[in-house]
């Protein structure tokens, strides 16, 4: 009885790591089979749009107030250039991965590939939270920033106003949910006609942006800076103000993640990819810092509102009339967040139904539009219906939660690729039956063909035993040991990626615990810093797989500083969400237990990867060729 249940343990953690190759629906047999490919007709232009749109949001035109106010003061830039440092950190790892695994999924694809299932599927829920409370708390903004255009909510045309349900007391916004019903139409016509409409609405929002700074940039030369002549100086709240208000406006740059959601739609992704997500980045870093300079200038930050930051600095200098220009980018802005928000979860929840892990029916591809028409629908319903009934400010919290996950999870999938890239890949099960001995082994290799899940164990005895050579050669003993040597390797690096991540866990978890003792939170910094150092230095010095170059594919971006990068955006992501707040983790603890159930129940036994076997890459191609010949 022990051995059985020790056995079902096994299979059950062999589900959670089972790993899929590359663009695995096209290589094994899997439940999806069979689906069109999304249309690939997005070029740079095209990517800096969505980029660019997705991460630049009304936020701007408000945190820099509150941050400017409680943080900073005069040194807003200098947060802004830290936190475009910490974001660029991730965009590097993405844009190694979405040149690689160029497919729809984003962060859910690279973990399923490099990771495992089980954190895979987190991921992908985490990730469904993430853009549809987004999407929901941007459609919920647009109508008060609309009506300062009408002159006050009051003016708004009764079809868009608020109105309050007195018996359910809830106050509905009908202008949230048209606008998100707009948007999903856009989405599902096409997605070169839907990032058209995103360069426009995007190119009117960084016109408002650059009116702001150039205008602002006169009235500063004009005046004198006033802002900056002020006995505080220019670090007012000292470094940890400047560190503290990185922190804050680290969440202006998620976006760019939404370029590589449509990788699978790019042209030419080895190019195209890593330049979209760099140059909208960059434009996105270098408007924050071009305006907070001009902002922070013209009046003392202790004079901002922190609800109109830009409209008041304006104002005290007798231009109310900026005002609406201000409001049209607000809006704009917001328009352009929405489509971000709500492109990329059809194409997490398609790569999930692909992967068997939801019901085929979000896999499936309009043959008119080419994008995935019913995933679209179902998300802009959603989406719609939440932006309507609900005010979901306090649940924007869980929004950070599923972006700092994919970036943690991103980054340490581009250790894994570097040091101990998958070595096996799956093959359908019919493999069983059309394996020819002969073929196999013609070349010489007797390599063993390996599985990784025990479910599915392929016996060797299917090849022929005359066929192999009881009198190892030379050449078999040296490759033999080669193969040790290398499967150490594997092994001490695996650890090594372990332990770093466990001493950043251990490190930002001391250093977030401020009602701990001192003594003690000393020593568990000390403690979490000596295994990342550690494993950092080992690291540093082990050489990485030479499989990495043949990995997915070639001749793409490749991420620099490796390891020193990932394991630096690993622990700015860890402390980030350490810091959230216990309320929010509570709130997606629910989220991700309730998405832990629907894997048990379906997605578990419905995996494209539950019949499959794992064979060393050196005998795939080999093996596959017949079982294709024979499918």
């Amino acid at each position: 009885m022990k051995r059985k249940s020790n056995g079902v343990l096994w299979r059950g953690l062999g589900n959670l790591m089972r790993r899929k190759q590359v663009d695995s629906f096209n290589v094994h047999v899997n439940s999806a089979e069979g689906h069109r490919h999304l249309a690939k007709r997005l070029s740079v232009v095209d990517l800096i749009a969505v980029g660019v749109g997705s991460t630049i949001g009304a936020g701007v035109y408000i945190l820099i107030g509150t941050v400017a106010r409680e943080d900073t003061g005069p040194a807003l830039t200098i947060s802004f250039l830290v936190a475009g440092i910490a974001a660029a950190l991730s965009a590097l790892c993405y844009a190694e991965l979405a040149c690689r695994c160029p497919s729809a999924g984003s962060a859910y694809h690279y973990a399923y590939i490099c990771v495992g299932e089980g954190i895979a599927w987190l991921i992908g829920w985490a990730l469904i939270l993430e853009y549809t409370i987004g999407g929901s708390a941007v459609a919920r903004g647009i109508s008060p920033n609309l009506a300062l255009l009408f002159g006050g909510e009051d003016k708004l045309p009764a079809f868009l106003a608020r109105h309050t349900m007195p018996v359910l007391n809830i106050v509905v916004d009908p202008c949230a949910a048209i606008i998100v019903f707009v948007v999903t139409g856009l989405l599902c016509v096409g997605i070169k006609e839907s990032t058209v409409a995103q360069t426009i609405v995007t190119t009117i929002n960084v016109s408002a942006l650059l009116f702001i700074i150039v205008a602002g940039g006169y009235l500063g030369f004009k005046t004198g800076w006033v802002g900056y002549e002020l006995p505080s100086g220019y670090f007012p709240f000292g470094v940890n103000g400047v560190l503290a208000g990185s922190a804050t406006v680290f969440f202006s740059y998620i976006g760019f993640d939404s370029v590589a959601s449509t990788a699978e739609e790019v042209r030419n992704p080895q190019r195209d990819l890593p330049l979209g997500i760099g140059i909208s980045l960059s434009l996105c870093c270098i408007l924050y810092m071009l305006l907070s300079i001009v902002i922070v200038g013209l009046v003392p930050y202790y004079s901002l509102d922190p609800d109109i930051p830009i409209s008041s600095a304006f104002a005290s200098y007798g231009m109310q009339w900026a005002m609406y220009i201000i409001s049209s980018g607000a809006v704009t802005a917001l328009c352009a967040a929405l489509m971000g928000s709500i492109l990329p979860q059809p194409r997490i929840l398609m790569a999930m139904a692909r992967d068997g892990l939801l019901p085929l029916f979000f896999s499936d591809i309009n043959e008119r539009t080419q994008v995935p028409v019913k995933s679209t629908v179902v998300t802009g319903l959603f989406a719609a219906a939440l932006a309507f009934f609900m005010d979901v400010s306090e649940l924007a919290g869980m929004v950070s939660v599923g972006t700092l996950l994919a970036f943690t999870i991103v980054a340490v999938s581009v250790l894994i690729l570097r040091y101990i890239p998958p070595n096996k890949v799956p093959l359908p099960s019919s493999i069983k039956e059309s394996i020819d001995s002969t073929d196999l082994l013609s070349t010489g290799n007797t390599q063993e063909i390996e599985e990784e899940n025990p479910q599915n164990l392929l016996d060797l005895s299917m090849i022929s035993p005359h066929l192999l050579d009881k009198h190892e050669s030379l050449d078999d003993a040296l490759l033999e040991k080669d193969e040790k040597i290398e499967q150490r390797r594997r092994k001490v690096a695996g650890w090594n990626i372990t332990l770093s991540c466990i001493g950043i866990l251990v490190f930002a978890s001391a250093a977030s615990a401020e009602k701990l003792p001192n003594l003690l939170r000393l020593m568990l910094s000390g403690v979490g810093a000596t295994f990342l150092l550690g494993a950092l230095i080992k690291l540093s010095y082990m050489p990485q797989d030479d499989a990495r170059h043949n990995f997915g594919h070639s001749g793409g971006f490749v991420c620099p500083f490796v390891p020193l990068l990932p394991l630096t955006c690993i622990l700015i992501n860890t402390y980030l969400l350490i810091n959230l707040g216990a309320g929010t983790w509570i709130r997606v603890s629910v989220w991700l237990v309730i998405g832990s159930l629907v894997y048990l129940f379906y997605g578990r036994s419905h995996s494209s990867l539950v019949d499959v076997v794992y064979v060393p890459i050196a005998c795939a191609d080999k093996i596959h060729r017949p079982a294709n010949s024979l499918a």
